[in-house]
């Protein structure tokens, strides 16, 4: 055997990047304790995609906002795994959960929690305020991001001069500026006329969604159905089934 084969073979083997955006195990949350104790997660098992959109969707109260919330590490799990990107989100401090939120997580809420003060640009820059960046380049990326979706004539208007779904777009710029690796949103379209909402979700793919991102959407909405790539469906605390959805518009 010459020398080159030898180094060949005695290379150590480059792991391949998990196609797993978020994996979740076992996962348990409940609330209260004594008589006030309730189950909300039971045994959760669930994979999440990278490059993927996935629809969850289940009746009001089987908890699909815990579940979201848990996945952000905006709620810890009371047993289980929370895995995001690799990092296991279960076993950091609170300081640091706080800085990986800040650094990997978008959140897109049904309420759109615009701040009535500022403009739609200084509402979109105010995580990256918040994560320090320079004030001038924070308005410039938010900005940016508010002309991709479709509001490069609306930057300084303020949220009472815009409409249901201009103010919606606002909010989908605020969650994308900082360009996490994961979207969540909880019912993002549930306000918004049909048109507007299939506006919305064709934001999501079109700007959102990349090999190396992931977008998580708790819905009640079918008219939106279409657009993921996948639906988990929850009932009583638990995912009772997760498939490929046929309907998925291309």
């Amino acid at each position: 055997m010459n020398q080159s084969s030898v180094a060949v073979a005695s290379a150590p083997a480059v792991a391949a990047p998990s196609a797993v955006a978020v994996s979740l195990r076992q996962v348990n949350k409940s609330f209260g304790s004594g008589n006030t104790y309730l189950p909300v997660l039971k045994d959760i098992n669930l994979e999440v995609r990278r490059g993927e959109l996935l629809l969850l969707v289940g009746p009001s109260g089987c908890g699909k906002t815990t579940l979201l919330s848990v996945m952000a590490g905006i709620l810890d799990v009371d047993q289980g795994v929370v895995d995001v990107f690799g990092i296991r989100v279960d076993q950091l401090s609170q300081s640091r959960k706080t800085r990986f939120r800040q650094e990997n997580i978008g959140f897109i809420f049904q309420q759109f929690n615009l701040i009535p003060t500022l403009t739609a640009t200084e509402n979109v820059a105010v995580p990256l305020i918040i994560a320090g960046k320079p004030y001038q380049a924070a308005l410039e990326q938010a900005r940016h991001y508010l002309t991709l979706v479709g509001l490069g004539e609306r930057l300084e208007h303020f949220p009472t001069q815009l409409s249901g779904g201009q103010q919606q777009r606002v909010a989908i710029a605020r969650a994308l500026v900082a360009e996490p690796r994961l979207v969540v949103c909880d019912e993002p379209t549930a306000a918004l006329d049909s048109a507007t909402g299939q506006l919305v979700m064709e934001m999501f793919r079109e700007v959102a969604l990349s090999p190396e991102r992931a977008i998580v959407i708790v819905t009640h909405d079918n008219r939106i159905f279409p657009y993921g790539d996948r639906i988990a469906e929850m009932l009583d605390g638990r995912i009772v089934d997760v498939h490929d959805n046929p309907n998925r518009m291309r």
